[in-house]
């Protein structure tokens, strides 16, 4: 490569030792290795994680993995983005540097060891989430170190206090549990009796995090009858469908909030308890505040109780409920145009008022598109069997025939 400065635009120019040797950009997080050629730190990692034990630029073997941040070069980065900020180039933030494996067995052994004052335990818990939240890198050296297990007894230990608890149980959110953790939780009436109870817990912030351990366990336990003990449980659909009825609710306990209801709506046997704690209603209210994939996620959560009558019942009386879903119909996704088709077929097969009320949102016209659409077979099906459903409504030779197909079942996330 060329020593010399290559163009950026046709204004500014960025000098040839402030670009990474590998990607040939702007170095974000210079870093030197021990063939003291200096990197982007993203992509010696990345480097090095396929497979490659030699230096880039050398070809000489990397004996030593250890990155070196380069803060001498990083900030020469820094004030040449400063001068040139009238050309439109943006400082570069200072990264914050990944934790060291030694730092993560101290924090965990000091959160762990019961001798130590609370103060001091808490201490290290809150530099042990600052770790988890900063990177995904910081989150899975953090994971390597057996920190669901210590968390887990932090959260359920009686003998600890309940802002430790409250802590642990924050950390504990930000890992997927392994099918045994799950299943030393549900299987403990105590423990699950906990988790319910912390869904009405002052600070919605401990409530969204009840939930999503709640959800993660759930998702997380293989055994049917250990999720049916969870989703048993009337106080836990009330407190989920609490946090999603909050106007305060931030995205994510929205997030959090519709993953726990969908699955604890894949429990067959339970699914009338979410209706009686105000489900179908709340949904319906809160559809047009969700992103994407939580709509769809929603979506297939209304299909779920639509198919049990109490479920039925509910949406047909809310006024909301076919408008939002026929509008929902190729707005959305393929998958939430799949379940709102789904969703609208059992409750214009159960309810003539909902047949006029489709017809009245112009539901036909968004069939006959879906049927042309490149949507899923599955939509495409439903969509027939809604268009037969309402071929009174609708000029005959436009109705399509649907006697061969079935509807199919909601799949899980």
């Amino acid at each position: 490569m060329p020593r010399s400065l290559e163009p950026l635009d046709l204004t500014v120019q960025i000098p040839y030792h402030f670009r990474c040797p590998i990607s040939l950009e702007l170095m974000r997080d210079p870093v030197t290795v021990n063939t003291g050629q200096t990197y982007d730190r993203s992509s010696i990692e990345s480097w090095v994680a396929t497979g490659n034990t030699t230096c880039p630029v050398t070809r000489a073997p990397l004996t030593d993995f250890t990155l070196i941040p380069n803060h001498t070069l990083r900030r020469l980065i820094q004030d040449w983005c400063v001068a040139n900020r009238a050309f439109g180039v943006e400082r570069i933030p200072t990264p914050k540097q990944p934790a060291e494996p030694s730092l993560v067995r101290s924090l965990l052994s000091q959160a762990a060891s019961e001798s130590n004052p609370t103060h001091s335990r808490l201490s290290a818990l809150r530099r042990l989430r600052g770790l988890a939240r900063d990177s995904d890198k910081d989150r899975s050296l953090i994971s390597s170190h057996n920190v669901r297990e210590i968390l887990v007894n932090l959260v359920f230990s009686s003998s600890q206090s309940l802002e430790m608890s409250h802590e642990s149980l924050a950390i504990l959110v930000m890992f997927p549990l392994a099918e045994f953790d799950c299943v030393a939780i549900a299987s403990d009436p105590e423990r699950v009796s906990c988790l319910a109870n912390l869904l009405f817990h002052s600070s919605i912030e401990v409530r969204v995090n009840s939930a999503a351990l709640i959800e993660n366990v759930i998702a997380g336990t293989r055994s049917s009858d250990l999720r049916l003990q969870i989703s048993n449980r009337e106080i836990i659909f009330e407190g989920v469908i609490d946090i999603l009825k909050n106007p305060l609710s931030s995205p994510r306990a929205l997030k959090v909030g519709i993953k726990g209801l969908f699955a604890l709506c894949l429990v067959k046997q339970t699914r009338h308890k979410a209706v009686s704690a105000g489900a179908a209603e709340t949904l319906i209210d809160r559809l047009a505040d969700l992103d994407k994939c939580d709509a769809e996620r929603a979506l297939a959560t209304i299909e779920l109780l639509s198919r049990i009558q109490v479920g039925c019942t509910a949406f047909v009386a809310h006024a909301l409920t076919v408008p939002l879903l026929v509008k929902t119909i190729l707005k959305i996704s393929d998958r939430a145009t799949e379940y709102a088709a789904g969703a609208l077929l059992v409750l214009c097969s159960a309810s003539e008022q909902s047949q006029k009320e489709a017809v009245c949102a112009g539901i036909l016209t968004q069939l006959l598109l879906l049927v042309q659409s490149d949507c899923t077979d599955r939509a495409k099906r439903k969509a027939q069997m809604l268009l037969k459903l309402l071929r009174d409504s609708w000029p005959e030779d436009s109705a399509g025939n649907s006697d061969d197909f079935v509807c199919s079942e909601v799949v899980p996330f």
